[in-house]
């Protein structure tokens, strides 16, 4: 098979393909073998009807014609390993010889991933939060531990945010008493708001022997709804008594002896869990810069792409949690439309990202080297469970080492912007990337770290 390319108006390339008489033949013989399956012959039973029969019967340019129906796509696919096209679109195919008899030759116009250039990259600055762990982050954190040890103590006085009150509850509606909002000796934190908003707002002065009688609106109110009310009797205010930070509590609440040993701990590891969050916002902040510099049309065949894949990925992780799409938007209260056009918006955003990435490993010398690709191969191995150079051989014969080259670079040309433009916290103080490292030896401690406020979801 001889194959050229050249390129063609617009985005595009037109790939020439020539098959010699002696290559198609064994297409022609394949089809025949094809239609043998197919059609009934008197005599043979399916599939076993030889060539020459079928010929005689259907005529030469039947099994030609099923060559070209069946091959044609494959030697298209060849052509474009071969050529490492990098095709983004289906092709418009012409046959321009062989229809009949002959060499096979067939152009195909395809478009192509934009081969792109960036400028002003070396010169990015983002602004990310600071990596460092402040005192107030460090004393929240204790103050946290020291409310989940607190005692509540009964005191003589009305209740204040943040105090607990036992309290004889019942609402109603209607002058219906409601079963759920019925309760004695109930335990409410004072201004949780856990139940309506007006209780907190009766309860704050209250003290023990009071009652409080009030209206409240409904959380799931209809339009005409008859509000709630409620009879409140507080027979006891507790104020929630905070233990000492002290060597005796870090033994208590944590695995140290000591306070000072416990805060060094903890210094520890919220500054992993705060280097960690930083890098990904550097990446995330780079991602938004070079999206910005790429000023070119993106095709649309691209953010399709980007859209269909993003869409599958959801899919698929909502699967694992039982949910479909359509349930997911109905609960998130999220409009088809606004998804679509956020979902469109951030793959119009990411196929930026990519051709810049693509257009600096260029610009950069940027290319994945022989270890790299071992790498890559050792990683699904380990992931698919197979020897490393059956991955190889696989990647190889299926095509997918040019793409993987162009991952690996890709990375690698993330990985050098985020050593060479320049990132600042919030106050303007430089950071450099490589002081956000995290000590492997310390990663596995950190799932095992006391709660933190960055650990919520």
């Amino acid at each position: 098979m001889k194959t050229t390319v050249e390129p063609h108006e617009g985005n595009k390339v037109k790939l020439s393909v020539e098959i010699d008489e002696q290559e198609f033949e064994k297409a022609v013989d394949a089809a025949f073998r094809k239609i043998a399956r197919e059609v009934r012959m008197p005599g043979f039973r399916p599939g076993k009807a030889p060539r020459r029969l079928l010929e005689s019967r259907l005529g030469t340019g039947a099994g030609r014609s099923q060559a070209l129906n069946d091959a044609l796509p494959e030697y298209y696919a060849d052509a474009v390993r071969h050529n490492e096209v990098d095709v983004i679109a289906p092709p418009e195919i012409n046959i321009t010889s062989g229809e009949e008899s002959g060499p096979v030759v067939f152009e195909a116009v395809v478009e192509v991933r934009p081969i792109i250039t960036v400028s002003g990259y070396a010169d990015i600055t983002v602004t990310v939060p600071s990596p460092t762990v402040a005192d107030d982050e460090i004393d929240a954190q204790f103050e946290r531990v020291r409310a989940q040890y607190a005692d509540l103590e009964v005191v003589a006085r009305s209740a204040a945010e943040g105090d607990f009150v036992t309290v004889d509850i019942e609402g109603s509606q209607d002058g219906e008493v409601l079963e759920g909002l019925v309760a004695s000796a109930y335990l409410y934190e004072v201004g949780s708001g856990a139940i309506v908003p007006e209780l907190d707002e009766q309860l704050i002065g209250a003290a023990a022997g009071d009652t409080r009688s009030f209206d409240a609106v409904h959380p799931n109110a209809e339009e005409g709804d008859a509000p709630l009310h409620f009879e409140v009797t507080v027979t006891e205010v507790k104020a929630r008594v905070l233990p000492d930070l002290d060597d005796a509590l870090a033994a208590e609440a944590s695995e140290f002896d000591s306070l000072a040993e416990w805060r060094a701990d903890l210094i520890a590891r919220m500054t992993r869990v705060k280097r960690a969050q930083t890098q990904m916002a550097v990446r995330e902040k780079i991602g938004e810069a070079l999206a910005e510099l790429v000023t070119e049309d993106i095709p649309e065949q691209l953010v399709a792409a980007e859209m269909q894949e993003r869409l599958q990925d959801m899919a698929m992780r909502l699967e694992a949690q039982g949910l479909s799409l359509d349930q997911w938007l109905q609960f998130s209260g999220t409009e088809p439309d606004q998804f679509i056009a956020d979902l469109r918006q951030m793959a119009e955003r990411s196929a930026r990202v990519d051709l810049a990435l693509r257009a600096i490993a260029t610009a950069e010398a940027i290319a994945a080297a022989e270890e790299d690709l071992e790498l890559e191969f050792e990683a699904v191995a380990e992931r698919v469970d197979q020897d490393a150079e059956v991955v190889r051989d696989q990647l190889t014969e299926a095509g997918h080492l040019p793409a993987l080259r162009v991952d690996i670079a890709k990375r690698k040309a993330l990985d050098w912007l985020t050593e060479t433009v320049a990132i600042v916290d919030e106050s303007g103080t430089s950071i450099a990337f490589a002081d956000l490292a995290i000590v492997e030896d310390d990663e596995d401690q950190t799932e095992a770290s006391t709660p933190t406020e960055e650990d919520s979801p």
